[in-house]
């Protein structure tokens, strides 16, 4: 039958993209989590066991009409039912008679014959299943062919939106009822859902999970209403004009933009799939790079594989196309639970972005509270599994804002994310509106400074930086960059992760968050380096800067934690561009702590240390067996 993103000339490419990995015929379970008309499930039932899945209740039943169709024998029916159906010529002047014939209704999606004879094949069928004549594949397969007969006489372009306000020379023809088309190997176990995969990926037991989500804003509940009522056949109200029953039940988040984004982070970061094959149009909501960040941000990089598919789009006469049709066809391998890092929408000076996944790996792992004691942009906490995450930044304005990614509707805040860049006419490196919108910003009450406006004038600045004057105004420059592809996932992937976690948010000298400190709390604590100089600790910005007195203090608060065998890390940078902090360096010596080197790669090119008060993680090296350059 025609179907919107039908897949059945790419099935091909999806197989052999499954032999190159080694996956068929390994007894592995594979999803396929938007079946549709079940080209995929049919296709490669043979090779692996099969759980197919929809939100409309027609595409359950016909994928699993095709996928079962060898199993069904009508023995107990005792004769071929397409033969019964085809010997005779009785009709029913039922729901489809009344409804979408001139039998009872102006509506013309089928002849006053044809329409009759649906209601006879529907009545009959659930009358053999009633009766347990058929079995449920029976049953199933003969819905399926029942589904295909009726779209080869139907009065419309293609879907059931609408009927055609003439007569088109197939809708005139005799119904034939007609076998589903179907792949004729048998299949191995076989599961069938109809539910929202965003609703039930989690519960998934899977090897693989193939996803084709639509990618416009067409809602296939209103294109294919009449197929849902087909087959739940329950007399619906229904609609004057089109004769639609509610597609209120039937409309997907996933034809809309930006929540179709949001989706997809959902689905790769719930699923219990290893393997992950995802096909999308070019002509999607979801451009490539986004994609791409997004699975590479779940996914194993050296396993990212990315081809371009060409075939001949379906149209229909109103939308012919002479032009190629390209989708994408997406492979990853998952990472594991462990592996995974999440990363700050925020550019933070000093971020620890590439060191979350180090840091993570070596925290000690007998706590329940964690504090991020100098949150910044927050790439180490939200990176962290705690029942209890404290983010503190002595900058209010920094923490107000990452708090805003947990307390605001991701969905929306894109939206108003939008409407700012509209509405002041943002573009990088526009220097005029970029000033417009940040004087704006920056006329505005303290009271009044919404945190969203905020990171929409960061997005347009100087390496979207965040940099406040003495006054508190936000005073970075333009910038070449915006609000992209890649942004964007770590925004979305960021907040519902922050939205997930029991995080509590504070704006305090990192000192003052010791009441927070119990015995089964980590703290950690990334200090200003007082060989490097940072937009946060110059002591310009209206905020306190760092000093060697400042400095001192931070080691007496660290030593308490230690005398209370309170377990904590620091990150720091001892040696600089030939400099080494004499003064830190004989604190960790005196206070007989460890040090952890990390590869300069994930420290920004920087020789980066972490400090711990515990020697329980076979990455640590004792300080005295670590030999550390004498200042310079």
């Amino acid at each position: 039958m025609r179907f919107i993103g039908n897949k059945e000339l790419i099935t091909s490419e999806i197989r052999d993209l499954l032999e190159e990995k080694g996956l068929t015929n390994s007894g592995l379970t594979l999803f396929d989590a938007f079946c549709g008309t079940g080209a995929i499930s049919d296709a490669l039932k043979e090779s692996f066991n099969i759980v197919a899945n929809d939100m409309l209740r027609w595409c359950v039943i016909y994928t699993r009409g095709r996928v079962c169709a060898n199993n069904c024998f009508f023995e107990n029916l005792g004769f071929d039912p397409f033969k019964y159906f085809n010997s005779n010529k009785k009709i029913v002047k039922g729901f489809f008679y009344k409804t979408y014939s001139p039998g009872g209704s102006k509506r013309m999606y089928f002849s006053i014959e044809n329409a009759g004879r649906i209601d006879y094949f529907r009545t009959t069928i659930e009358s053999w299943k009633d009766d347990v004549l058929i079995n449920e594949n029976e049953y199933s397969f003969l819905m399926a062919s029942l589904i295909e007969s009726v779209s080869v006489v139907s009065n419309t372009a293609g879907v059931y939106g609408a009927f055609l306000k003439h007569w088109d020379s197939r809708a005139t023809k005799p119904i034939e009822f007609k076998k589903v088309n179907f792949n004729s190997s048998l299949h191995n176990e076989a599961e069938f859902i109809n539910s929202k995969l965003e609703d039930i990926v989690s519960e998934i037991s899977c090897d693989i999970l193939y996803i084709d989500p639509p990618y416009t804003q067409n809602q296939y509940g209103t294109q294919y209403h009449l197929l849902e009522t087909l087959v739940l056949y329950d007399n619906p109200s229904v609609s004057k004009i089109t004769g639609s029953r509610s597609t209120t039940p039937m409309r997907s988040d996933w034809s809309k933009d930006y929540k179709s984004h949001i989706l997809l982070d959902k689905i790769l970061a719930k699923t219990k799939a290893k393997h992950i094959v995802f096909s999308y149009s070019k002509d999607g909501f979801m451009s490539k790079s986004f994609i791409e960040a997004c699975l590479k941000r779940y996914g194993k990089t050296e396993t990212f594989v990315c081809k371009k598919l060409t075939y001949r789009k379906y149209t229909n006469f109103k939308s012919k196309e002479k032009n190629d049709h390209f989708e994408y066809l997406f492979y990853v391998e998952r990472k594991s639970e462990e592996e995974l890092v999440y990363e700050s929408p925020l550019n933070y000076i000093g971020s620890k972005a590439k060191m979350a996944l180090f840091i993570k790996q070596n925290v000690s792992n007998e706590f329940n509270s964690f504090v991020d004691a100098f949150g910044g942009g927050f790439n180490v906490g939200i990176n962290i599994e705690a029942n209890r995450v404290v983010y503190n930044d002595i900058n209010h304005f920094v923490s107000n804002l990452v708090a805003s990614f947990k307390i605001t509707d991701t969905y929306q805040y894109i939206l108003y994310l939008k409407r700012v860049i509209k509405k002041f006419g943002l573009i990088p490196e526009d220097s005029q509106s970029y000033i417009k919108v940040r004087n704006y910003y920056n006329s505005l009450s303290f009271e009044k400074r919404d945190p969203k406006l905020l990171y929409a004038v960061i997005l347009y600045g100087y390496n979207q930086q965040i940099r406040f004057n003495g006054n508190h105004d936000f005073n970075n420059p333009v910038g070449m960059r915006w609000f992209n592809d890649k942004v964007l996932e770590k925004m979305i992937s960021f907040s519902r992760v922050i939205k997930e976690k029991n995080i509590f948010f504070e704006s305090k000298d990192y000192h003052e968050t010791y009441y927070e400190l119990g015995k089964k709390t980590f703290t950690y604590l990334d200090p200003p380096y007082m060989l490097t100089n940072g937009s946060y600790n110059d002591g310009k910005r209206g905020f306190q800067g760092w000093n060697s007195e400042t400095e001192k203090k931070f080691f007496d608060f660290v030593d308490k934690l230690n005398d209370e065998n309170k377990s904590f890390m620091i990150s720091y940078v001892l040696e600089h561009k030939g400099k080494v902090n004499g003064q830190f360096k004989e604190w960790i010596k005196k206070g007989g702590y460890n040090i952890i080197e990390v590869d300069p790669v994930l420290g920004n090119n920087r020789k980066e240390i972490l400090i711990t008060n515990y020697s329980d993680n076979v990455k640590t090296t004792l300080y005295h067996k670590k030999q550390i350059p004498e200042e310079v």
